[in-house]
């Protein structure tokens, strides 16, 4: 069968009630996605004709993440099981001669995996075939039962295994392929005949055995694929593996990992040849880092854009915002959205800044607030400065031009420009534009008084002495008094 004759169907309609959330289980995160993200991420190399969501609890919120996907979204409700959500997909799926059918919270399945599995599936004609892991652990899965080394005789869920079957170690994964032909009248055969009064594809396999239909069992050569996320604990292992993964990609790929067990990379990270990555240090989102460049310890970074050769000193946060090539911050630097450092430029210990774009070789080296800025290259600003952007009402910018000096504790209330080449001088209260090559002071004259220190602590020392006279004597002391005159 041509590739164009492949559909993939995402079950994702679940609560997940043993996760004890109100998020829906498929919204769930781990590595850095949520889980449904995950499988689809898995399915896309694919390139089959049409993915369809199956959605149910959180329908407009699963929607809204899967759609950018190119995911198609069918609402199953209420839900009704496996094979009921099958039915609610039928429409949907128009012309496919293949489906291939996942759970939502199978993040670990992976594209060579469900390639394998097809091929396996078109080689046999096959009207079913199930992927199936070997485990040393099956309990909680239904164990697949074999009638030869290939097809499948039936599956069997856990409450109905006999004690024989109990030491069966195959599992079912939940991830099928179906040829559809076969598949629909199997189902329409299935009957509500169970505790919770739904439909399971797993009888529909059941239907298809019972016609001698071709259903086969392959092997996940990684057992983990097969692992879902029914507990928090299981989210925490599928994100531990998740993690895991990443790094060892990373350093195949020429990273150095420094104590790898604490660092923490989500899926969409990328970083270049030889930059290095120290301890407790967490790449979030969609960063993106170049060659040679140092993430030092306690940094966290999330949807960064990194050029070659940064320094990140220890302890920074920085969001959405860019480094270019040769750029230092911190330590102890934040970086929030907007933020621009050009090439060479510096951040230095304890500065802070939003949506400002600093210029070359620029320097602010410590204990600065810049917002809404726009600063040119070459330009020093000294300790202590901040831009007063926000006026109770609006935001407004700053403007610092090339190679300017602005002293330390500098006060710039915008909307404000400083030209090119010109200086504030400390401790300075900006209200009004600077001319370039200016010099800008806003401050009180100092008045130096000579010898008012020494005049100051005699006049704190007279009042000392007279609070003291003033003050009413002790009774011991009137005692001691009136003896005397005795």
């Amino acid at each position: 069968m041509p590739a164009n004759d492949l559909a993939v169907v995402i079950l994702a309609a679940g609560k997940g009630t043993r996760l004890k959330s109100g998020v829906a289980k498929v919204l769930h995160r781990a590595g850095g996605r949520t889980l449904v993200e995950h499988v689809l991420a898995a399915c896309a190399p694919l390139k089959s004709r049409k993915t369809i969501a199956v959605v149910g609890h959180q329908a407009d919120q699963v929607t809204t993440v899967v759609a950018p996907l190119d995911a198609e979204s069918v609402l199953q409700q209420p839900q009704h099981g496996t094979g009921h959500a099958m039915q609610v997909a039928r429409r949907a799926l128009g012309s496919a001669k293949l489906a291939i059918v996942l759970p939502g919270d199978a993040p670990l399945i992976r594209t060579e995996t469900l390639r394998a599995m097809l091929a396996a599936h078109r080689t046999a004609n096959a009207a079913a075939t199930i992927l199936s892991a070997v485990v040393s652990d099956p309990a909680g899965y239904g164990r697949i039962l074999r009638k030869s080394e290939t097809s499948v005789q039936a599956i069997v869920e856990e409450s109905q295994l006999t004690d024989e079957q109990r030491d069966l170690n195959e599992i079912n994964s939940s991830i099928y392929c179906f040829t559809l032909e076969k598949l629909w009248p199997a189902l329409a055969q299935v009957k509500p005949h169970n505790k919770h009064r739904e439909l399971y594809l797993t009888d529909a396999i059941a239907a298809l055995t019972a016609k001698n239909e071709a259903v086969l069992a392959h092997v996940a050569a990684d057992p983990r694929e097969a692992l879902g996320c029914n507990t928090r604990a299981d989210l925490a292992e599928v994100d531990r593996i998740f993690r895991e993964r990443k790094r060892a990609d990373l350093m195949n790929d020429g990273v150095s990992i420094q104590l790898p067990e604490t660092v923490l990379i989500d899926q969409d990270v990328t970083a270049g040849e030889d930059t290095v990555l120290e301890p407790c240090v967490q790449l979030l989102g969609k960063t993106k880092i170049g060659q040679r460049c140092t993430i030092r310890t306690g940094s966290v970074l999330s949807d960064m854009i990194l050029g070659d050769d940064v320094l990140v000193e220890p302890h920074c946060v920085a969001v959405e915002s860019r480094l270019d090539n040769n750029a230092i911050i911190g330590p102890f630097a934040r970086l929030r959205p907007g933020t621009h450092l050009k090439e060479g430029a510096r951040a230095g210990n304890f500065v802070e800044m939003k949506k400002s774009v600093i210029g070359e070789g620029t320097k602010v080296p410590h204990l600065t607030y810049l917002g809404d800025a726009h600063v040119g290259p070459k330009t020093n600003i000294g300790a202590g400065t901040i831009t007063c952007n926000y006026d109770g009402f609006a935001k407004h910018p700053t403007t610092i031009g090339r190679g300017v000096f602005i002293g330390s504790d500098t006060t710039l209330v915008a909307p404000v420009r400083i030209g090119d080449g010109a200086y504030i001088a400390a401790g300075s209260t900006i209200t009004e534009n600077v001319p370039p090559e200016g010099l800008g002071i806003a401050r009180g004259r100092q008045v130096n008084k000579p010898r008012w220190a020494a005049r100051k602590r005699r006049e704190l020392a007279s009042a000392e002495h007279s609070a003291k006279r003033a003050r009413p004597r002790t009774k011991s002391k009137a005692k001691k008094k009136k003896s005397r005159r005795r």
